[in-house]
């Protein structure tokens, strides 16, 4: 914070550059509401103001990391006029005062400044107006970052103190940290991603979906298991085989339990297929179960049909099995 260093009342009228900088240290809490944080920051200011005659070179000294690049890299400054011109130029009797910057101006967009980030808000008391300017090093920022970080402060300016006027619920009471730093295009991005939500045709079942996949790939592969491989059509092929064969040999009507018990291979999705097609219950059984605990379960799904693969023909009894020898020899024709 820059202050004028008159802190005597004898260098009151004494011309000179008095001016000094002190540094602030801020610690926020973020449970703090706005009116919290202003009142901290005041009483930090006035606290430090009784040491303003203490050199900033003194103070650096004493702390260790003084030396490093980011240490105080970042100024925040408050400017308050009643006149332009007052801020430009001092008349002394015949002599006219301009005023220097303190940073130096290379181009329209580019000035050589001492500070990293520094923010500059000039007050007009005679229009109440506020005007804010932000400078950055080109060498940390480029010109987009400084003027996403210009717009999350007119965000924030604009939820402290636009919406706590329209609004009952008074913004500064509430906790700093519910305030955002989201701007509108990143809170529409955020909804974009965390929005999942797909409508799917309510009158489509999965054998539908197959069917249309079939349409559109059929030369495309359709499922892949180590070193084999089915394409749309061929898979299309063998499904319709086996739900023909239920159809036509074993009658089964809509909404039937159909179990199959087979390994993993693809004449597990191929059964699955075909049951789904046919419009019956599709019930799995793991090979890998104890032979009891699969009894148990065909008991509970009163089976009428079960589908096996050769290699698991052996879990069951002949007496209570069926074995479809269609199901078996299109197995072993298809190297499944």
């Amino acid at each position: 914070m820059n202050v004028d260093g008159r802190y005597k009342q004898e260098l009151m009228s004494v011309i000179g550059m008095f001016v000094n900088t002190i540094p602030l240290r801020c610690q926020l809490d973020p449970h703090w509401s706005f009116h919290q944080l202003v009142d901290h920051v005041c009483e930090i200011m006035s606290k430090s103001l009784e040491y303003s005659y203490f050199p900033l070179q003194s103070i650096l000294a004493q702390q260790p990391n003084a030396t490093k690049a980011t240490f105080l890299d970042t100024s925040f400054e408050f400017l308050s006029n009643e006149n332009e011109n007052v801020m430009n130029e001092v008349m002394i009797g015949n002599s006219e005062l301009h005023i220097i910057p303190l940073s130096i101006k290379i181009s329209k967009d580019e000035i050589m400044s001492k500070f990293d980030f520094s923010l500059t808000i000039q007050h007009d008391v005679n229009t109440g107006h506020l005007s804010c300017t932000i400078n950055a090093s080109l060498d940390l920022f480029d010109i987009k970052t400084i003027e996403t970080i210009a717009h999350r402060f007119q965000s924030m300016l604009e939820q402290l103190f636009i919406c706590s006027i329209d609004d009952d619920n008074d913004q500064m009471m509430k906790p700093i940290y519910e305030l955002s730093l989201l701007l509108s295009n990143e809170k529409q991005f955020i909804q974009s991603m965390t929005n999942t939500q797909i409508s799917f045709p309510s009158v489509k079942c999965i054998h539908h979906e197959f069917i249309d996949q079939v349409m559109k790939y059929p030369q495309k592969v359709a499922v892949e298991l180590d070193e084999q491989s089915l394409t749309y059509s061929e898979l299309f092929y063998y499904v319709q085989t086996v739900a023909l064969n239920l159809l036509n040999k074993h009658e089964i009507v809509p909404g039937e339990i159909i179990c199959q018990c087979v390994e993993r291979n693809l004449s597990m999705v191929i059964g699955i297929m075909a049951i789904e097609m046919i419009g019956g219950v599709y019930c799995s059984l793991s090979p890998r179960d104890p032979q009891h605990r699969l009894y148990v379960l065909l008991e509970q799904t009163q089976y009428r049909l079960l589908l096996l693969h050769p290699l698991t023909q052996s879990k069951f009894n002949d007496d209570i099995i069926w074995t479809d020898t269609q199901w078996a020899f299109f197995a072993r024709a298809g190297g499944l």
